[in-house]
């Protein structure tokens, strides 16, 4: 009867899958309150600080996905949707470089995306 644990398997390896997948996503929507805008050129911005964080936790969220990546640094990211800007890190110690940009933006929230 090895029907059972092949199931068993199968179903272990979709909800693991499906797990990584989810946790892996690289698009943030983040709120623009007076903790996390700054003004870039007069318009509204999220804090680079903000993204670097946010970019840094996501881009290596379980160990099977991705090299680790740290002390990542970015610019402001000014909430007009297409805006693109470059952030630095460090992986397997070296300097990696980390695009990021604008999906869309409003007057409260920003939804930006990163690249692996």
């Amino acid at each position: 009867m090895w029907r059972k644990p092949l199931i068993i398997t199968g179903i272990a390896a979709a909800v693991l899958g499906a797990g990584t997948y989810a946790m892996s996503g690289t698009e943030s929507t983040t709120g623009l309150d007076s903790h996390t805008a700054v003004t870039v050129d007069g318009h509204k911005a999220l804090s680079g600080v903000i993204v670097g964080l946010r970019t840094q936790g996501k881009y290596h969220p379980l160990p099977w996905v991705g090299s680790e990546v740290s002390g990542v640094g970015c610019p402001d990211l000014k909430a007009v949707a297409g805006t693109k800007v470059t952030c630095t890190g460090k992986a397997d110690g070296k300097q990696i470089k980390i695009p990021v940009s604008v999906v869309k933006a409003g007057d409260k929230s920003i939804t930006w995306k990163f690249e692996r």
